[in-house]
């Protein structure tokens, strides 16, 4: 039979181990994504939508077709004769680089039909980018990226596009400890 103070015991131990989960469920090391973030490749990005995608979620996406609102037109503002870096929107580490083994075109065309952006395993920088069983990533700098919904057997990576719109760290920058 179970005494009162034995029940209080057990609740107060599953109360002090689900502190300790929630507190290893900080994402970004409590810093917010970068402020250029709003105005990343001259679009105009929504920096509330960044910081909680990125910073405050496990599943939640920005909107499906966000890549191609027009206040973001996220193609039209790539050079499609060039690979392009799209860094953490946090931590500045590189994450992708696209388009990679395929064609610009082919790289927009899966992206639009998807609403994310979308990537390919040739195209991820895999020592910065974490896929969970679930198939929710992350970097290693525990920013939410999007999540890997594989098709017809191949990995494919739906990523946030303010998650990877970030830039370079400067030398100076404290998130360079990260």
């Amino acid at each position: 039979m179970k005494t009162t103070s034995s029940v209080l015991s057990a609740a107060i131990l599953l109360s002090a181990a689900s502190a300790a989960r929630a507190a290893s469920d900080d994402q970004c090391f409590d810093f917010t994504p970068m402020s250029s973030v709003s105005t990343y490749l001259g679009a105009t990005l929504d920096y509330s939508v960044a910081d909680r995608i990125c910073c405050h979620n496990h599943k939640f996406a920005e909107y499906s077709g966000y890549l191609a609102a027009p206040e973001v037109d996220f193609f039209g503002r790539l050079d499609p004769s060039v690979e392009t870096v799209f860094y953490d929107s946090v931590c500045g580490l590189p994450l992708f680089i696209a388009p990679r083994g395929r064609t610009f075109d082919d790289f927009k065309k899966e992206s639009l039909k998807h609403g994310w952006p979308s990537f390919r395993p040739e195209e991820m920088i895999s020592e910065n980018v974490i896929i969970h069983n679930d198939g929710r990533m992350e970097s290693v700098c525990q920013t939410h990226i999007g999540h890997n919904l594989p098709t017809g057997g191949v990995d494919r990576y739906c990523i946030d596009l303010v998650c990877m719109a970030g830039e370079p760290l400067s030398a100076g920058d404290e998130r360079n400890q990260i």
